[in-house]
Order: C-alpha cells, then sequence, then structure tokens
C-alpha cells in the first residue's frame, strides 16, 4: 500500500520530560450507543457503520432493500441521531504535547462534543477531520456525535443561499428521491438517482482515532514517480506532511531504500513550527532496471518494497515502508492529419493505450457493507472481462484505500471524478473552504496510486450549461457560468496541479478537452465528436445499428438498461411482484419509460415473450432484457473498438470505450453488467468477448460487407490457413486447416454461383469441413481456380 494516514511521530530535541518517543493512537472502532432525535429508539451499533445498518443488525428493521422499504423507512433519514460511548484514555495525557481527534471519514453534518465541550463541527463526507482535544480529555471521557439530518440540512442550506437559486431542486419524480443534494458535501446518489434508491445515511463510516504526540507528527506520506527523457533516469519524489508542535525547527536526517533498483540516499531536513511538508527527489539508479507498471493486458504490474527511514536525533527514529511503482501517463491531445479537431487518448509509458472498460457507482448504499471480498471479487470481474479501466463516477464516493490498492495490483486504470455530478453547486465561501479542503485530502490520499490515470472535475456538469438542463433564462446564465469556472478551474483545478503534476486534469466529462479551456472552460458543444470524450444513450433508434453511434475520439459512457436475473430480485421480492408491470417492478425502475424502452428494444430483433404462466412470462422477460442489453452494447463497443484507426468524414481515431455501468447499488433494473453482489448478467460474458485482445468486428455498409482485425497486442499476429477441395455427388466439400485460432474465414469462390452451409466464422479446431452447394455445374479446377480464402488476420 502506498499511501497510509500515519498513526506515526517524527521526532526531535524538545519533548517533554519522561515522555515516549512514539505516538499513543487509540481506536474508538466498535460498539456506540446511537439514539433518536426524541430519544424514543435507543440501540448499539458498530462504527465504522451507519444508522440504517444498525437498525437493520438489531432486528428492529428489514432489510432496508425489501420491496419498498425505500419510502418505508424514509423516517431515519429524517430524523436527527446521536453516537457516543464512554471511553478510557490508556496513556498518560500529561506526557503529551498534543492530543487529537481524527475522523477519517464522518457522515455528514455533526457537532463533536468530548466531555461535554463542542471541539469540532463537520460538513462533508469527504473530508478527513483532526480536532485538538489536548485540554479536554481526560482519563475517562464521554464523547458525543450529534448528527443532523443530511436532508433538512441540504434544505436549509439551499433556502439561506437567497441571491440565486442554483438548480436542479429535486430530482425527478420517478427517482422517488430527497432535493437539494447539490447544498451538501456527501454522496449525491445517497439522495436517490436514476438506477439507485435514496438513503442519506448518517454514521461515522470510516475509522474515528484519539492520537497524541509529540514534536511533530506525519499526517500525509505519498510517491510520485517520474522520468526524465534526456537524462534516461526515472526519479521518485516522496512527499510527507507534518503537524509540527514544537517551538523550534525540528532537524533531522531522513534515508530512503530501495534494495531491488540499487538505490538509497539520505537528505538533511528541518521542519519549521506549524504544517511542515518535507519534499525530496530520489533518483534511480541508472544502473538499475526499473520495471514499469502496466495496464492489465499490456504488462506487468510490477512494484519494488521501499523502506523510509526518518531519525530526528536522540535516539528517535521511524521507518515507513511503502510500495514504489514507476509509470509514466499523458494525455495526448493533438491535431490529427486529415480530420479537424484533436485527438483524446492516453499514453502509458510512452505506449498510446485503448481504454476499455466501465464506469463505477458505489457498491452499497451502506458503505459498511462493502467488504474486502466483494471489492475483490467485482474488480476481479472487471479484468476477467478483459477491461483494463474504469471510471469512478462523481456522483458517489472516493473509493476506500483497498479499492485501489487492488486496481495497482490488477493493472485497472482509474479514471477519477471529483465528487460533483448532474448539477449546479453553490461557491459561496463556507462551501468552497469545504472543497478545497475535500479536494486537497483526496488528492493527498490518492495519488501515490498508479492506477489513478486520470482527475476529472465532474460528470456532465458542462454538458448541463452548455444544454441549459436547468431551463435556466439566458440573461440570467452569466452568474452560473462564473460560479462553473470558480469551482472547477480556480479552485479544483488549482489544487490537483499545486499537489500532484504526474497526471492530467480536465474540468468534466463529457468535454472538448483543450478546446473547452480555448472557450473559457465551457464548450458551445461538449459533445462534438472532434474532441473530447462522448456521453451517448439512445433507446429508440436500433442498437443494432451501428450508423446511429458517434464517431467519437473517446467513448466514456453509453449504456442499454437490463433486469437483474431473477434470482437476485427473489432476495427482495415477494409472489405478487414477479410480474414485468407489477407494482414492484415499476417502483424498482428509476428511469423514466425505462421498462418499456427495454422491450422496444429487444422487440425491433426478437419475438416479445408471450406465456400464460405469469411467472413464467417474468423470467423470460427478464432474459430477453438481457440478451437485448448484451447484443445492443457489443454492437456499440465493437464500432467505438474498429474506429480505431480509421477516419471517416474527419471523425474517428476512437481511443477509449467505458460503457455505463460496472456494477449495481441494489437489485433493480439498470445499465449494469453484474448484478448487485457482483453475479455476471449475460453482458458481462459478451463483454470477456468484444473486450478480447484480437478482436473481429464484421459490419455491413451500403451492401457490403467488412471485416475489421482489432488488436491491443503489442506485436504482429501471424497465421496460417491452406484449403482442399473434395466432390461429394453434386456437393463439394472444403476441408480448412489452420493452425490457430482464426476469425471470420471468408470463402469466395467469385463468379461461381452457389452458397456454403457456413461462412465467415471464428475458426477454433484445427480441421473444419465446409460444404458447398452449387446452383449450377461446376468442376473442382473451376472452385479451385476460383476460390479466394480471407481471414482476419489477412487484412490486419
Amino acid at each position: 500500500m502506498l499511501l497510509l494516514l500515519l498513526l506515526a511521530a517524527c521526532w526531535g530535541r524538545g519533548a517533554l520530560p519522561g515522555s515516549p518517543p512514539g505516538p499513543a493512537v487509540h481506536s474508538l472502532r466498535g460498539s456506540w450507543w446511537l439514539g433518536s432525535g426524541n430519544g424514543s429508539v435507543v440501540l448499539r451499533g458498530d462504527v465504522p457503520g451507519c444508522v440504517h445498518t444498525a437498525l437493520f443488525r438489531q432486528g428492529l428493521i428489514q432489510d432496508p432493500y425489501y420491496r419498498f422499504n425505500d419510502l418505508t423507512y424514509r423516517w431515519i433519514s429524517l430524523d436527527n441521531w446521536t453516537y457516543s460511548r464512554t471511553f478510557k484514555t490508556p496513556f498518560d495525557v500529561s506526557k503529551w504535547q498534543k492530543v487529537n481527534l481524527v475522523f477519517e471519514g464522518i457522515d455528514t453534518v455533526a457537532q463533536i462534543l468530548i466531555n461535554n465541550v463542542t471541539v469540532g463541527r463537520t460538513d462533508n463526507m469527504f473530508n478527513r477531520y483532526s480536532f485538538d482535544i489536548t485540554s479536554v480529555i481526560k482519563e475517562v471521557n464521554f464523547i458525543e456525535v450529534h448528527f443532523l439530518s443530511a436532508i433538512s440540512y441540504a434544505a436549509e442550506q439551499s433556502r439561506s443561499h437567497r441571491a440565486y437559486s442554483v438548480p436542479p431542486q429535486c430530482p425527478p419524480p420517478v427517482q422517488k428521491g430527497e432535493c437539494h443534494v447539490n447544498f451538501i458535501r456527501k454522496e449525491q446518489c445517497s439522495f436517490s438517482w436514476d438506477w439507485g434508491p435514496s438513503f442519506p445515511t448518517q454514521g461515522i463510516w470510516k475509522d474515528v482515532r484519539i492520537e497524541a504526540y509529540n514534536l511533530c507528527h506525519l499526517i500525509y506520506f505519498t510517491l510520485t514517480p517520474s522520468y526524465v527523457k534526456s537524462a534516461q533516469q526515472w526519479s521518485l519524489e516522496v512527499e510527507s506532511v507534518f503537524d509540527v508542535v514544537s517551538s523550534k525547527p525540528v532537524v533531522g536526517l531522513v534515508t530512503v531504500n530501495i534494495p531491488k533498483l540499487q538505490t538509497q540516499q539520505t537528505y538533511t531536513t528541518e521542519l519549521p513550527p506549524g504544517e511542515g511538508r518535507i519534499v525530496l527527489l530520489v533518483n534511480i539508479n541508472k544502473s538499475a532496471t526499473v520495471q514499469t507498471w502496466w495496464p492489465s493486458g499490456h504488462g506487468n504490474q510490477t512494484g519494488y518494497d521501499m523502506t523510509t527511514t526518518f531519525n530526528m536525533g536522540a535516539g528517535y527514529k521511524i521507518q515507513k515502508f511503502s510500495k514504489a511503482y514507476f509509470r509514466t501517463v499523458e494525455l495526448v491531445e493533438e491535431p490529427i492529419p486529415g480530420s479537424p479537431g484533436l485527438s483524446f487518448y492516453f499514453r502509458i509509458n510512452g505506449l498510446p493505450i485503448f481504454i476499455k472498460g466501465s464506469n463505477w457507482i458505489p457498491a452499497d448504499s451502506f458503505q459498511d457493507r462493502v467488504s474486502s471480498d466483494m471489492l475483490k471479487r467485482i474488480l476481479q470481474s472487471t479484468v476477467d472481462a478483459n477491461m483494463n479501466a474504469l471510471r469512478v463516477w462523481g456522483g458517489g464516493v472516493y473509493e476506500q484505500d483497498e479499492f485501489y490498492d487492488i486496481c495497482d495490483e490488477l493493472g485497472i486504470m482509474i479514471w477519477q471524478d471529483f465528487m460533483f455530478a448532474c448539477a449546479l453547486y453553490p461557491t459561496d465561501q463556507n462551501y468552497l473552504e469545504s472543497v478545497r479542503a475535500e479536494v486537497t485530502h483526496q488528492v493527498k490520499r490518492l495519488k501515490s496510486h498508479p492506477c489513478i490515470i486520470l482527475w476529472s472535475g465532474n460528470n456532465e456538469n458542462e454538458a448541463a450549461i452548455a444544454g441549459n438542463w436547468f431551463a435556466i433564462p439566458q440573461d440570467k446564465m452569466k452568474v452560473y457560468i462564473l460560479d462553473y469556472v470558480k469551482l472547477y478551474v480556480k479552485n479544483i483545478q488549482e489544487i490537483v496541479i499545486a499537489e500532484d503534476k504526474s497526471r492530467p486534469y480536465i474540468t468534466s466529462s463529457p468535454t472538448n478537452g483543450k478546446e473547452s479551456v480555448k472557450e473559457r472552460w465551457l464548450s458551445q458543444n461538449p459533445y462534438d465528436t472532434h474532441y473530447g470524450d462522448t456521453h451517448f444513450y439512445d433507446y429508440l433508434s436500433d442498437c443494432w445499428n451501428w450508423t446511429v453511434y458517434p464517431k467519437t475520439r473517446f467513448a466514456s459512457e453509453y449504456g442499454f438498461q437490463s433486469w437483474p436475473s431473477f434470482s437476485t430480485l427473489e432476495k427482495v421480492s415477494s409472489t405478487e411482484d414477479w410480474s414485468y408491470k407489477s407494482n414492484f417492478s415499476l417502483h424498482r425502475q428509476h428511469h423514466a419509460a425505462g421498462n418499456n424502452q427495454m422491450l422496444h428494444q429487444a422487440g425491433l430483433h426478437f419475438k416479445l415473450p408471450q406465456n400464460a404462466d405469469p411467472l413464467k412470462l417474468f423470467k423470460d422477460t427478464i432474459y430477453l432484457t438481457q440478451v437485448m442489453q448484451a447484443q445492443c452494447i457489443k454492437a456499440e463497443t465493437e464500432f467505438y473498438r474498429r474506429s480505431r484507426s480509421e477516419i471517416i468524414n474527419g471523425e474517428g481515431h476512437t481511443m477509449g470505450s467505458l460503457y455505463w455501468q460496472l456494477n449495481d447499488i441494489w437489485q433493480a433494473p439498470s445499465w449494469a453488467s453484474l448484478e448487485y453482489g457482483g453475479k455476471w448478467k449475460m453482458l458481462h460474458y459478451f463483454a470477456q468477448h468484444f473486450f478480447a485482445p484480437l478482436l473481429p468486428v464484421g459490419y455491413e455498409d451500403d451492401g457490403v460487407l467488412y471485416i475489421y482485425g482489432v488488436s491491443d497486442l503489442h506485436s504482429d499476429c501471424e497465421l496460417t490457413l491452406q484449403a482442399t477441395i473434395s466432390q461429394q455427388g453434386d456437393l463439394y466439400a472444403f476441408v480448412l486447416q489452420t493452425t490457430a485460432v482464426t476469425p471470420f474465414v471468408w470463402l469466395d469462390v467469385g463468379n461461381i454461383q452457389g452458397r456454403f452451409n457456413d461462412n465467415g466464422f471464428l475458426m477454433t479446431e484445427k480441421r473444419k469441413v465446409v460444404v458447398f452447394y452449387p446452383w449450377e455445374p461446376v468442376s473442382i479446377e473451376e472452385l479451385e481456380k476460383s476460390l479466394s480464402l480471407t481471414s482476419l488476420m489477412d487484412i490486419y
């Protein structure tokens, strides 16, 4: 793991007499008391956790996902809950210069008291909070965390923003959600989304602890690689952020050692009082061969064990063990011969990489239910389907450390959105200060991970302004444009550039990239196929018709819905729900007209199920929606992959396909290829094939069949295919033999009339017999002379 919020101190002269050198750390994880606002409900609950899961585990409510419980249990989110507990301080407070109460994640609006003294307040789910409790902590302590309903807080913040409204006010009624989510720094989809329920949680959702230390304390430790082409040498930027409580500068030595790269360097350091930062540039030994980190399918995910030792005199010493990865990432936006606009693709370690994958949403409405096993299962399913990338979508959460650790290990590239989605946002001083703290923390926490290749400011907010989604009068639009630039450029971009120069930043998705910058950060058409990335949805046109799809530079969102399997739905429904038109089915569908759109799309190519048995009819309909979804996304993805190496009418050079979406947050119809819990839909099995490293893509255009060979391999692929012909009465047998798997084998006998019993097939066996039915008399010699045999590799 590259990045830890260290529970360790940095040492120097000037410690309190008799004080130990290291920090004292006491976790407050475990069992707390929870109480409702009026005290009528009191129960035990775990930290990390939230009120909903505490109530469920204590048997006070049913599974929140069962049937209509998202509405039944709305009262939980509307109440104001309090977490409390007593704890003993396991160290002598008098021996420490500073004692902090640290919340790695608190959800969301809360007042914190220790021994009846308010020590801090919180209003941001995504921030890390550290409160100085040196003057109030005792041997035995009582801690209280008074939460305010996120729904009530968001509504009050909206009301108090009197200068002008900040839309949208509420989600569409079909989502059964809550209002004003853009006024609270909280998981945006927790107020509902078109694929998810409304569960605005309250709780301590990450680690909480007491930290005591003297002199200075190490808070962040990050590693950032870079490669200097002129010197042909790798270097590693080692950044350490400290809280220095000493009244005098702390002086010492720092030694960095990477044994397998024969690299060891020692530095003299000095930290002034207050928040201090040490940035060390470690040059990797030129005689060492550095193995780079590669995305899945392109190489290994090599990392190097590294030890960083802080010696600050008087015997004070700490060793930090970490893993160093080396890779470069570039977002290439440059002119393309024969096309207006600019390219939009990623180079990893100097190699252009086609991005293949999907979009990640929160794996559960209740983050304490997202286990390590769940993350491993879903992320392993990602690479098992030949994906190399995921986009962490901006309406959810910055994922837990383990998510990024696993992506590092599996070679899954991450497009990381900041948590703003499908809305306009306020930019008053308090809001911006909270956002700046959030962004600073998240970039410091995550930037050591090689898997992250891009920071993106938001999801679809540039498009929301360009397309005037919220019907803002043109004479009022200027203030919202100024707010947009203030938030995503003058604040978030400014922080990202200051904190992390190792990877690119874009303000939005979709965006026109450099062209959006040229148009003062807001392009007139963020969906322009000649620039940047695009999102595209069309549920009415025939999805098998490739001409309806945009020939874009990068497809970062596209998709079609399907229903999850009956076995998944059965767990949260009852017998009367098992119909496509039941109240349950209508309630679970949060996308307007979604159920009808699926049937419409399926009906274009399939006969819709007709069965007298209602349950069989429901199961058959579920199956058909999955068939439809899989074929639709196959057609669209193959279109994007074959558009990689061509420019037609100025469009093309597509270098990324991230379909919407990978996973589900609950059991409901959605765009996901993995059901809630990780079960594969038919789409995910299809993804194994349409994301394969070597892909044959055939399509028809104007009466001509075209076959493309698409390869992500780093070397040429040569195959051999011979054929012999024998006569069997009036028929002719073509015996084909191949030395390797051969895609889209095509037999052609020119002007000789007749047909084959099979053609254009994927040959997976060494020998195959194909029969030719002639429509006129013909000889073997004529057939042999006219025969042409083509496979995908012949035109690659």
